[in-house]
């Protein structure tokens, strides 16, 4: 009875349909899907069949995928396919895509379905609140088909001609082309996580042909169909998209083996289709499976590092062929990097082509740290780089405490070369951790930079403690740091960036619920004193909690409110209810620009461009009693290019090891302003009684200031300037040139105490650079390259009669800026000095 018992069993779970379509509430969140772009909440609806699972999204208040999908208070999209991936491989890279485009809808429901091997959603915008057009989109899933069948009506229920859109929005994707047959393809940002999306337009009825708008005559009606497939890669959806518009096709079941036959899981397959080429990824077993219509094709296997194999392919309809490719040796570099102990370290390879006639490196986009154009990106110190034959000049880094690692290497294809090494940690920055309070990956929706990309790039550039800083999202990065094995090296708090059209703020710590729209984040208010009022209350009061302007306009906060270009105080009282302000954000080092203004002009501009110097301006503010507590921030988008390392702030803290930050003891150091700002140098300032940055001092006549600065063996400084009451002091500018004897050549360039006379109260900052310095070695081609050296300390307030600090009012020879200078106004302030 047990065999029979077994076949019949199996009969009844081969033939049971397994669409299904619910609302995820009730306990049943957990069966949202997951992955990269992932966006479902509670209230949403989870479509799939026995190949894939989607969402869509429910009719929610200010329901969006995230910030940056689309902008405006018109920006909501309920009812769109939110979350597209392979059943049960929790790998959704799509953003949104909205048939005819996105906005407020009427309705969001589960349709009922008389076939149990289908299942469906729908959303509709009745006439009246959609300007006379009736819209409906109608997601079907169709169990045996590896994507949703999306039917769309439009229909005019004025009596007057009504025009409509068509065209969907489809993001966020660089890679894409069109295949035969019109199917518009989409790969992952990131092709090693192997999704792609193809899109094709089946059927439409009650017009000759669909253009992005449409006119509608009274009454007239149009209905579109179209397929959405998803696949592991571009190849296999624009096969399934083939198939799913009546295409007879045949199967490929293909193979990618190395040299030792042995499955090949990197590399891809480029098979021409229509007028684009389109590729195949290999699955951890070397395996690539996909549908293409009958014909003959060229198939090429590429991996960085190996030769191409070519092949003919002959696909028969109702058929399956099974072409494999074994591929050479690969060409790489194999690292092993360690501390001083001999542990592993996270950390960074950059690759300099040395050949004259050496094509671009490219190892993949700026967007992951895994291979990020010519720089590689490791949480752990082993790690193996494939790479075309050549001539390379190799540089692994760890930030600016470490030493760096170089080498000259010669490639023979085929051959893998070593690169051992140990990065030691030269610079003491005992009793400090390194930090970054603005940065960002996917779920911000401004970028598309993947988070373990982030968090890795964090590591990497040793920065000890970021907060968790996305665009209007309360979220957190622990269990993704905790996945990488970076939770000895990296310490979070959740937190977010409040973002709208003026003033953005971070803010931390929040506990986030990722079931909710924006994890349970507050709304933004144009008046940044409600914003700072609503962040400090949110979720209740604490001590801890840490409010800081982003990339200030500071004329607006603080000169001019309304932008007319009249000084009328700004925003009063907005001072006192934010910690801190991002004095440095980007790679900019302009602290001793003696202006208000720059005029430039971009090559190939036809007009030059007025930019306020924020660095002068907060000086300036320095003077009229504003105690804005500066820090220096990346606010990165990318790994590549716009990543983190160009500045850092370092703030006391009673452990050096990461893992033992507690961000409660880190909030008062940082409210009182005893930070230092760096893009490398480690700066010390210190009175005799101990006072460091943002502290108060009582002093006589004179104080001394013990000057410290240690850089490691790639960077270096050339200048020491003391900033009395903003102004540089002509008596305490120090430069190698003039002052040779009081810098040196080791780990500590600069060592000395300085007796600073003082008549009336002041503040002090101590600015440390290399004027004409450069950060290629830490940076490679990176924009961060062309970086000077540099760092600075938040203000020591000196009392010198007793009568507690008072500010000197002094503006630095130019008026407080208000908002709207243009380039001529700029010029004619700038040349009136």
């Amino acid at each position: 009875m047990k065999p029979l018992l077994s076949a019949l069993f199996f009969l009844l779970t081969a033939s049971t349909p397994a669409a299904d379509v619910f609302e995820a509430n009730l306990g049943r969140e957990a069966e949202l899907p997951k992955g990269k772009e992932a966006d479902g909440i509670r209230g949403d609806f989870v479509l799939r069949n026995d190949l894939f699972e989607a969402v869509i999204s429910g009719n929610q208040p200010n329901r969006r995928a995230n910030m940056s999908t689309f902008y405006g208070a018109d920006g909501i999209s309920p009812g769109c396919l939110y979350d597209l991936t392979l059943r049960s491989a929790n790998n959704d890279q799509l953003v949104i895509y909205a048939p005819c485009g996105h906005g407020p809808v009427s309705y969001v429901r589960i349709l009922p379905t008389e076939n149990r091997a289908e299942a469906a959603v729908e959303s509709v915008s009745t006439a009246a609140m959609n300007a006379g057009i009736y819209k409906r989109h109608e997601y079907r899933a169709k169990d045996g088909h590896q994507g949703l069948f999306i039917t769309t009506t439009l229909r005019n229920e004025t009596d007057k001609p009504q025009k409509t859109n068509t065209k969907a929005d489809f993001t966020r994707f660089e890679s894409t082309g069109m295949a035969s047959g019109g199917i518009n393809w989409s790969d992952a940002i990131n092709p090693a996580h192997k999704t792609a999306y193809a899109v094709s337009i089946l059927n439409v009825t009650g017009i000759e042909s669909r253009a992005d708008t449409i006119e509608l005559a009274p009454k007239q009606e149009v209905i579109i169909t179209r397929f959405f497939a998803v696949g592991t890669s571009p190849a296999q959806a624009v096969g399934e998209s083939l198939a799913a518009n009546g295409t007879k096709t045949g199967r490929i079941d293909g193979l990618l083996t190395d040299e030792k036959d042995q499955p090949l899981a990197t590399g891809s397959i480029r098979i021409p289709l229509g007028d684009s080429t389109v590729l195949a990824y290999p699955d951890d077993k070397g395996r690539f499976t996909l549908q293409l219509p009958a014909g003959r094709y060229e198939f090429t296997a590429t991996d960085l590092g190996r030769n191409e194999v070519k092949a003919n392919v002959t696909v028969t309809a109702g058929q399956t062929a099974k072409p494999a490719f074994g591929l050479s040796s690969a060409t790489a570099i194999q690292f092993d990097i360690t501390d001083e102990s001999g542990k592993s370290l996270p950390c960074k390879a950059h690759f300099e082509p040395l050949d004259p006639a050496a094509p671009k490196l490219n190892l993949g986009p700026k967007h992951r740290a895994h291979g990020c154009v010519d720089q590689y990106h490791s949480e752990v110190g082993q790690f193996t780089v494939q790479l075309p034959p050549g001539k390379y000049r190799v540089i692994v880094v760890r930030g600016p405490e470490y030493s760096h690692l170089s080498q000259e290497i010669t490639l023979a294809p085929g051959k893998v070369a070593a690169f051992k090494g140990t990065l030691k940690r030269l610079v003491d920055t005992t009793g400090w951790i390194s930090s970054d309070f603005h940065n960002h990956s996917t779920p911000s929706g401004d970028n598309v930079c993947d988070t373990d990309g982030r968090l890795i790039n964090i590591a990497a550039e040793h920065l000890e403690f970021a907060p968790t800083t996305e665009h209007n999202r309360l979220y957190d990065w622990e269990p993704t740091i905790n996945a990488l094995g970076l939770a000895p090296f990296i310490k979070t708090v959740k937190g977010i960036e409040l973002t709208g059209s003026r003033q953005h703020f971070n803010a931390f710590p929040f506990e986030p619920d990722p079931l909710i729209q924006d994890g349970g984040a507050p709304i933004w208010n144009d008046d940044p004193r409600i914003t700072a009022l609503t962040l400090r209350r949110w979720q209740g009061e604490r001590a801890d909690r840490w409010i800081q302007f982003n990339h200030p306009d500071l004329s607006n906060m603080f000169i001019d409110r309304d932008g007319d270009g009249i000084a009328d105080g700004g925003f009063v009282g907005v001072g006192s209810m934010i910690d801190g302000n991002e004095v440095q954000n980007g790679p900019g080092t302009d602290i001793l620009h003696d202006a208000p203004f720059r005029v430039t002009r971009k090559p190939g501009a036809l007009a030059a461009k007025a930019s306020t110097v924020r660095e002068f301006v907060w000086k300036q503010l320095l003077n009229q009693g504003h105690r804005i507590v500066a820090v220096g921030v990346a606010d990165a988008h990318s790994v590549y290019g716009n990543g983190v390392g160009c500045w850092r702030t370092y703030l006391p803290s009673s452990t050096d090891d990461p893992a033992k930050i507690d961000w409660a003891e880190l909030a008062p150091r940082a409210k009182a302003g005893n930070i230092i700002l760096s893009t490398g140098p480690f700066l010390e300032v210190t009175t005799p009684d101990g006072k460091i940055a943002g502290d108060d001092v009582r002093a006589t006549g004179s104080i001394d200031l013990k000057v410290r600065v240690q850089c490691t063996d790639w960077i270096d400084i050339n200048r020491v300037q003391l900033l009395v009451n903003s102004r540089p002091h002509p008596d305490f500018n120090f430069t190698r040139a003039t002052h040779p004897q009081m810098f040196q050549n080791g780990v500590i360039k600069f060592d000395q105490t300085l007796k600073v006379p003082l008549q009336q109260d002041a503040h002090l900052i101590v600015v440390a650079l290399h004027e004409t310095g450069d950060m290629k070695t830490g940076f490679g081609t990176s924009d961060y390259a062309t970086m000077r050296p540099c760092a600075y300390n938040n203000p020591i307030y000196v009392d010198a009669d007793g009568g507690g600090f008072k500010p000197n009012g002094d503006t630095l020879d130019y008026d407080l800026p208000t908002m709207g200078a243009t380039a001529d106004k700029a010029r004619a302030i700038l040349e009136a000095k």
